[in-house]
């Protein structure tokens, strides 16, 4: 049986870099409204506009999770710079120092951030991105991939679901998240 916090927790996953201002917005927006917690990796592009989006919605009782990086193996007690952003409200800060390319690595914090979700939400990103949906994959949780922009997803690993409107990523949460707040 998952605990009560997972079971009210859905991760979004996306780009470092780029906030995709909409998609995230819509998606924070979402979250907020279902009255669950948000999970980021707690940096910028994707994971900062989501959190803003969620934490400014009116209304909401969720808490926003960041799973914050180490700056190095060799420093891990420093966060890696730009973390966490100023909307991340429960900061969990690790030892954790890999993520991009090497998110599937033992030592990334990405393995984190799949397994303390009862859902996961991919949204335009890069090598990182495409790492935490193999592994929400490898670890069979219910993953989705949304964005109103076509060609966004493309990085994503071929068996993921591809939404265009937030509707069917509301559908698809309520199968999984606990209603009972």
């Amino acid at each position: 049986m998952q605990p009560t916090l997972a079971k009210n927790t859905v991760g979004v996953m996306g780009s470092g870099t780029s906030e995709h201002e909409n998609d995230a917005r819509a998606i924070g927006e979402l979250l907020a409204d279902l009255g669950v917690n948000l999970l980021t990796g707690g940096g910028r592009g994707v994971m900062r506009s989501v959190s803003r989006a969620f934490t400014q919605a009116h209304g909401r009782s969720g808490i926003c999770i960041g799973i914050i990086p180490c700056e190095s193996e060799s420093d891990r007690e420093t966060p890696r710079d730009g973390y966490p952003n100023e909307f991340v409200e429960l900061p969990i800060y690790t030892h954790l120092p890999y993520s991009g390319p090497q998110g599937t690595h033992d030592l990334s914090r990405n393995h984190i951030n799949v397994l303390s979700c009862v859902a996961v939400i991919a949204l335009p990103g890069e090598a990182g991105t495409a790492s935490e949906v193999s592994l929400a994959l490898r670890y069979r949780k219910p993953v989705i991939a949304y964005s109103h922009v076509p060609g966004l997803l493309d990085r994503l690993p071929p068996p993921v679901r591809r939404v265009d409107h937030v509707d069917a990523v509301r559908d698809f949460l309520l199968s999984y998240i606990s209603r009972g707040r």
